[in-house]
């Protein structure tokens, strides 16, 4: 995973410090520096802080409320089915939620609640493509590789609450 990538940085957000790496044209990788699933440089990696203006100047819309989608050239070096659920992630719009059950069937793998699940963990690059969007089908906010206060965080920075989640009709 992560070939192609030559370059990253770090940037500073309203949620901490975020690794971007990838090539010179296309982000492979984002990583939150907390959570269960920080990913960190690797061997041959060349440290960059002027890498991937673009993806810093949409991030910086993003939580500044003047972004709800992005429009990067993005790399997705997953299986079949993980980019198909990655994918997926990036048709639910800003400010509404899915189940991961809806996500399996949207897919067309309604079995495939686990698999998708695991997919979704497994989302390189967070944030740009939504996996926060996606909650427990009683409405729980389930796992996150950035951590549950920094899910909150993003969904409610999208105007989701817990009482108001607007799931995302398949």
């Amino acid at each position: 995973m992560f070939e192609g990538v030559e370059r990253y940085t770090y940037i500073d957000t309203r949620i901490g410090p975020l690794l971007l790496a990838g090539d010179g044209d296309s982000l492979h990788l984002l990583s939150f520096q907390s959570g269960s699933r920080v990913h960190h440089p690797r061997d041959g990696w060349r440290h960059d802080p002027q890498a991937f203006p673009e993806v810093r100047r949409q991030l910086d819309q993003y939580f500044t409320g003047r972004r709800k989608s992005f429009a990067l050239p993005l790399v997705l070096s997953g299986t079949p089915f993980q980019n198909a659920v990655w994918t997926t992630l990036q048709t639910i719009p800003f400010g509404a939620t899915t189940t991961y059950q809806k996500l399996a069937q949207r897919i067309g793998r309604p079995a495939a609640i686990r698999a998708v699940g695991a997919a979704n963990g497994a989302n390189p690059l967070p944030i740009i493509i939504p996996c926060h969007r996606v909650i427990g089908t009683n409405g729980s906010l389930t796992g996150f590789g950035g951590g549950i206060e920094t899910k909150r965080f993003l969904l409610a920075h999208e105007g989701v609450g817990k009482e108001t989640a607007d799931l995302f009709q398949t």
